[in-house]
Order: C-alpha cells, then sequence, then structure tokens
C-alpha cells in the first residue's frame, strides 16, 4: 500500500481548501498591491485592524490577510472590508474599462455586405 501511495501525483492529494491557492506571480503582485492600497486607506482613517475587522464583521486575522494580499480571502469580505471605509463604490471599477471585450464587440456587429443579385 505504501508503494502505492509514492505513485500518486501530490496534485490528486490536495484538499479542496488548498488546491488553486496559487496565483501566477503577475496576479499574486497585483494582489498585494490591492492589498497594501487598503491598509493604506485604513492608516489614512486612523483606524486600527480591530477596529476595521469590527465594522467589517470579520476577524483581525482575516484584515491582516487581506493587507497581505492573501488570494484565499473571499471577495464579500473584501467589499465589507471596502464598505467599512466608505470605499465600497470602488468595486464598480472592476472591468470598467474592458476595450478588449468592446473591441471584439465592435467585431462582432460588423455586417459582411452582399453583393446584388444578378437577373
Amino acid at each position: 500500500m505504501r508503494n502505492f501511495a509514492r505513485g500518486i501525483n501530490s496534485y490528486a492529494l490536495m484538499s479542496k481548501s488548498t488546491m488553486g491557492n496559487k496565483l501566477p506571480r503577475k496576479l499574486e503582485l497585483k494582489m498585494q498591491t490591492v492589498g497594501e492600497q487598503i491598509k493604506l486607506a485604513r492608516l489614512r482613517r486612523n483606524l486600527s485592524v480591530a477596529q476595521v475587522a469590527e465594522r467589517a464583521t470579520c476577524s483581525p486575522l482575516t484584515i491582516a490577510r487581506i493587507e497581505k494580499g492573501t488570494p484565499t480571502v473571499a471577495i464579500g469580505i473584501y467589499l465589507r472590508v471596502l464598505y467599512a471605509l466608505q470605499l465600497d463604490d470602488d468595486i464598480l471599477l472592476l472591468a470598467q474599462k474592458d476595450e478588449m471585450g468592446r473591441a471584439l464587440q465592435d467585431l462582432a456587429l460588423k455586417h459582411r455586405e452582399r453583393a446584388s443579385k444578378k437577373v
């Protein structure tokens, strides 16, 4: 049985809670940037981690994870933290400038001209 377990891919042994937590480096950096921006917003308001956690109804550990850019924090928690900092309207800026999507949409809207029917 031991030999069988050694042959199993470690990916297959991962639990659902640990699967998919690793982001590409580019996205990790973006998450860290968002966390830093939230931390700066908290500090500008002279609020402690505990105060924001209480207002957002989450734990101080969760606030610390957000400020570090940990990717496992649910987006709903981010919204509650933004609301606690009076920044909840900022969430509406996500995907607002979808230039590629708009370009693809425009391409799909262009109609081909048909040649006139010959009689």
